[in-house]
């Protein structure tokens, strides 16, 4: 009989003995560690709003994959870092993943494979995706121990590069090339996400901005009545349809403020200024001040307090603005306000990059927003992970991608016994303590 078990060839002899590498483990797993993920999705409940918002139209005594079997599947394989859904073919009969699913390893049912799962992605409705929107916010608010008296969200987009013909996708030179540019929006003290949004290649006017934001103050505040909510963004947010909707709903912002001939013009002394403290007295190589004014554009309803940055180097002066109703000095506002912003690029970094939120290559739109729920559910599972590490150890600031290669892509071997499921990770796993403490946190932490 010919054995058509693959062959891992090419390996060079150890001690003069021959190498045979074959893919004929049996039940072993390389995602050993996706069963910690289990018992922080069965906290965080992310796969029961998803499936809760969707109208199942299957007949429930013939199927096999619940919606929320699928979409935990989907989310577990994306922390794992097997974000294409073609690897599923084989991923389906992985024992450790299975298990996270609640499948038993060895007896239990395959799971999901990629014609199933790309029947899920394209299953919900428009209004469905509005509910998983609201349902996100949800569980952005269900994520805190006590109401907080005041939140930053940090908003921004972001270029997601398609090839092809998918819906929303444009034409944009900046990126270029064709994308999307979906919002982002995440709470800046912690770095959960509050709403992403799928949106076209193209920049986000004012009113768009506004309907967004208009979204999510009205369902935080329909969980948090009271709170004080900021909005932080470059300057392109800081429309006049943003800013009065902000101050009608009692709400504060901080927004870049682009320059203008008038900006300039009122600037220019504070330049001079500037310049001459410099070279005057003792010579610095920079010197930075900062100047507040009230400017109103014609567009604007009123006046607004403009801040303006003054920087002067041997090279000239440079001026940048910001726009607010927020109280207090230039300075702080301007350094320790606005400037804080800058975690932004690494919060979308994290979901684009290392949960690789970019493949949104479905034709449909209701898909690739779907898609983005998903890879926002991978998200919340891993900053999960990341928060169960002791404060002040190295893994409270390393990458999705550091915990994933260190916490789950675990060599496991998984035997199926009559009373029991025993796991044997190797010996040699250098995070053993730690993943122990991690894991005992989270246990301690579950309801």
């Amino acid at each position: 009989m010919t054995d058509h078990t693959p062959v891992l060839p090419g390996l060079s002899p150890v001690e003069n003995r021959e190498i045979l590498a074959r893919f004929d483990g049996g039940a072993l797993s390389s995602n050993g560690g996706v069963v910690v993920l289990r018992e922080l999705e069965l906290q965080l409940r992310f796969s029961d709003m998803l499936a809760g918002c969707m109208n199942d139209k299957r007949d429930q005594n013939s199927i096999t994959h619940t919606l929320r079997d699928m979409i935990r599947e989907r989310m577990f394989a994306i922390c794992c870092g097997h974000e294409d859904c073609n690897d599923l073919n084989i991923l389906r009969d992985d024992p450790a993943l299975k298990m996270a699913c609640d499948r038993l390893p060895a007896s239990g049912p395959a799971l999901a494979s990629q014609p199933t799962l790309s029947r899920l992605e394209n299953a919900p409705t428009i209004r469905e995706l509005v509910r998983m929107a609201v349902g996100m916010i949800d569980v952005f608010c269900l994520s805190f121990k006590k109401i907080p008296d005041q939140i930053m969200l940090d908003i921004d987009d972001t270029p997601d590069r398609v090839h092809g013909g998918q819906q929303l996708s444009l034409f944009n030179s900046h990126s270029g090339g064709y994308c999307f540019k979906p919002i982002h929006i995440y709470d800046a003290a912690t770095g959960k996400p509050v709403f992403i949004l799928l949106r076209p290649g193209k920049r986000p006017s004012g009113e768009e901005a506004a309907r967004v934001m208009c979204f999510i103050v009205r369902h935080i505040r329909r969980n948090w009545p009271r709170v004080r909510i900021i909005f932080r963004g470059d300057g392109h947010y800081g429309g006049p349809q943003v800013m009065d909707f902000l101050e009608q709903n009692d709400c504060f912002y901080i927004f870049g403020q682009p320059g203008n001939t008038r900006l300039t013009k009122i600037a220019r002394p504070w330049c001079e200024d500037v310049a001459t403290r410099r070279v005057t007295g003792q010579p610095k190589d920079r010197m930075r001040r900062f100047f507040q004014t009230q400017y109103g554009a014609k567009s604007w309803s009123k006046k607004r307090k403009v801040i303006a940055r003054v920087e002067a180097t041997e090279l000239g002066t440079d001026v940048r603005f910001i726009v607010t109703n927020l109280p207090g000095r230039g300075k702080n506002l301007y350094e320790k306000t606005y400037c804080q912003r800058g975690n932004m690029e690494n919060l979308i970094k994290e979901h684009k990059l290392y949960t690789k939120s970019d493949r949104t290559s479905c034709h449909r739109k209701q898909a690739n927003q779907f898609r983005l729920f998903l890879h926002t559910g991978a998200y919340w599972l891993l900053l999960m992970l990341r928060g169960a590490a002791p404060k002040r150890s190295r893994w409270r600031t390393a990458t999705f991608e550091t915990i994933r290669c260190t916490f789950l892509r675990i060599a496991v071997r998984v035997k199926e016994l009559k009373s029991r499921i025993r796991m044997a990770f190797p010996s040699s796993f250098p995070q053993q303590k730690m993943l122990t403490l991690m894991m005992t946190k989270i246990k301690a932490q579950s309801p």
